[in-house]
């Protein structure tokens, strides 16, 4: 049995949801909107691990009967409010059950799409790009800093520079320019991340388990995802990577323990390819809308035990 735990206003849960029941893969949904106060988790650990159940409406499974887990935790404006409950005691309520359920799936012995602590590396972009050229992609140059000097001399020595977070939380990338001079004295109060621009095109891979797919897009957006916030347009379509490139992005999957994993490369007009990013929870809604790629397919099929889970790379 499959344990999905996600909320199906999540588009991207829901579509996993999706293809299991058309492939008709059995599963059950621990709806994270309704968690944990719809829910009954029994759980204790042993030498083996953890040992127990869970329970919802009118079902029980024994956490020895899950062959594979899918996770993509919501963020708090996702989830209704609990009319019972203060705000700050629903928050608390519900951050306890979260952080549980994550304790509980790091330690399942079956396929998990992904545990928490493969994506830790996320909320650090520096941290993160250090073991991405370790792994032999280029990284663009980087500075993070909070000293404007500093920021004028990277863009005096590279010329085109972006601006973007070094965490985890999602942010709209965009060029540094006059009006942003402006305000880099504001810098002093807490630091930012800035890269060299890279000219070319981007190219998402979706790493599942072994199986590869790339997307290449196309657009004038300094950051594709929002080109319609710009009047702009993005073009997508799928592309096959040289040999060298596919093995490099299954290796940092495998550094970073995901079974499933979106890589944000971009390629230049001369033909290199740089990483900006491993996203530990990608989604590939989007990608596969637009390109017909059967990435919820191939994503089904891993959490049944169709393919291989493992990267094959020495």
């Amino acid at each position: 049995m499959i344990l999905i735990c996600g909320g199906l206003a999540d588009g991207v849960t829901e579509l996993v949801c999706s293809r299991l029941e058309d492939c008709g893969y059995r599963y059950r949904l621990l709806d994270l909107a309704r968690f944990p106060e719809d829910y009954r988790i029994a759980v204790r650990w042993t030498d083996r691990g953890p040992a127990g159940w869970i329970a919802g409406d009118g079902w029980r499974l024994d956490l020895d009967e899950i062959s594979g887990a899918y996770v993509r935790f919501l963020s708090p404006d996702d989830r209704p409010p609990l009319a019972h409950l203060d705000p700050a005691d629903a928050r608390a309520l519900r951050t306890e059950g979260d952080l549980s359920l994550m304790a509980l799936v790091e330690d399942l012995a079956c396929p998990v799409v992904n545990r928490v602590s493969g994506g830790l590396a996320n909320n650090s972009k520096p941290y993160q790009a250090l073991l991405i050229s370790r792994a032999g992609l280029r990284v663009p140059p980087t500075l993070v800093t909070s000293d404007p000097a500093a920021v004028r001399a990277f863009l005096a020595e590279h010329g085109d520079v972006v601006y973007k977070s070094a965490s985890g939380v999602r942010s709209i990338v965009r060029r540094l320019g006059a009006e942003q001079l402006e305000r880099l004295d504001l810098l002093e109060h807490g630091p930012a991340q800035f890269q060299a621009f890279i000219p070319g095109r981007n190219i998402r891979v979706h790493t599942v388990g072994d199986r590869i797919f790339a997307t290449a897009i196309e657009s004038d957006a300094v950051d594709y995802r929002y080109a319609h916030v710009d009047g702009l347009t993005s073009a997508l379509e799928p592309v096959r990577l040289p040999a060298a490139a596919g093995d490099a992005c299954l290796r940092l999957s495998r550094e970073f323990d995901l079974l499933f994993a979106g890589i944000d490369l971009k390629e230049t007009p001369a033909g290199e390819l740089y990483c900006f990013e491993v996203n530990p929870s990608p989604g590939f809604l989007y990608y596969e809308r637009h390109t017909g790629q059967p990435i919820s397919m191939a994503v089904a099929d891993l959490l049944r035990g169709n393919i291989s889970p493992r990267h094959p790379l020495n």
